[in-house]
């Protein structure tokens, strides 16, 4: 992936504010503002004041008012007074934000960047993810949640991840992109178990990599921005999975390929509670007896909401999860597996 090249007018807004409006505010203007124009932190600035600050670099003058009125809608008319502007010199700021973060471990799985190979544990899956224009790097709290939830579902359940064939070396079990192992095709080798994973919005496709990893199945992978699927197909490779993932573009779940492909032992959903809610049946159509979906993207107040449309479709509540201020669900469906 190549990352944005440096620009002569690089804009940063910061403001000034409590740690739990600095939370927040960053995670949903997040999902607002194009994350190829723009890089979003939230950091503490005075722990003895506990004073946070939110700061947005733009590869691109941005239009003040609007995010002035952005902000107020969000958080209030005292944040958007707050906003600060200042002109910064020209560097590739996404890239930068991203390789200043430190690796992300959520069970067996450790999300890294190219600079944190090293520190990937010999048992560990590492998945390594770079500056994209794309969701998912596994720092937010709706992607870590998503990775503990599965990471939780394999411990339950004793899946034996299976390490590479003998000869193969070890260094591909944890995603070393100077390795010569690739995972064969599936119909090549031995299989830890039958399942069928679903990736629904699968961003950079880290959630994608991660069951495929783990499970050594073929994942399919949907987005509807056609810039993530590339994105996702890159990381796939990147990581060793090209085999197995297989990223395309679709919105929600009703596309036809998804029901070519018959139902799922796992899908993974990670958006936003609208969505979420309106996929519910389709979703359901596409899950296993005794699958599992997870679902997140959801703040705390949107759960029940979700919880109950996914009820409806004859799905129950099995775990909850709550992290950095956000909500992953795993819902399951009865009966017997076949």
């Amino acid at each position: 992936m190549t990352p944005l090249p440096p620009h002569p007018a690089t804009v940063a807004a910061r403001l000034l504010t409590d740690e739990r409006t600095a939370r927040r505010l960053s995670d949903l203007m997040a999902e607002v503002l194009p994350p190829e124009d723009v890089a979003i932190s939230a950091f503490e600035v005075d722990d003895r004041t506990q004073q946070w600050a939110v700061e947005f670099v733009f590869a691109h003058a941005p239009d003040e008012t609007a995010l002035r009125d952005l902000i107020e809608s969000q958080a209030g008319t005292d944040a958007a007074r707050a906003l600060t502007f200042e002109t910064l010199q020209p560097k590739d700021w996404v890239a930068a934000s991203l390789a200043g973060l430190a690796p992300v471990s959520a069970g067996r799985f450790l999300i890294h960047g190219a600079h944190d190979r090293a520190r990937v544990r010999p048992n560990a899956i590492g998945i390594e993810i770079e500056a994209a224009l794309a969701f998912g790097t596994g720092h937010h709290g709706t992607t870590r949640g998503c990775l503990l939830a599965f990471a939780d579902w394999l411990k339950r359940r004793k899946v034996k991840v299976i390490p590479p064939l003998k000869g193969q070396g070890r260094r591909a079990e944890h995603g070393g992109v100077g390795s010569a192992y690739e995972y064969p095709h599936p119909s090549r080798r031995r299989f830890a178990g039958r399942d069928k994973i679903l990736d629904i919005g699968t961003g950079t496709g880290v959630l994608a990599i991660a069951a495929a990893r783990a499970l050594h199945r073929r994942v399919l992978a949907s987005d509807i921005d056609p810039v993530a699927v590339r994105v996702a197909r890159e990381n796939a490779r990147r990581n060793r999975a090209g085999a197995l993932v297989t990223p395309f573009t679709a919105a929600g779940a009703g596309a036809g390929r998804f029901r070519r492909g018959g139902r799922n032992d796992v899908i993974f959903a990670n958006i936003l509670a609208p969505p979420l809610k309106r996929m519910a049946a389709p979703a359901a159509r596409l899950l296993a007896p005794q699958g599992r979906i997870i679902l997140s993207g959801l703040l705390p107040e949107h759960a029940n909401a979700i919880i109950a449309a996914y009820r409806m479709q004859g799905l129950a509540l099995e775990r909850r999860y709550r992290l950095e201020g956000w909500v992953t669900l795993i819902m399951r469906r009865g009966g017997r597996k076949p």
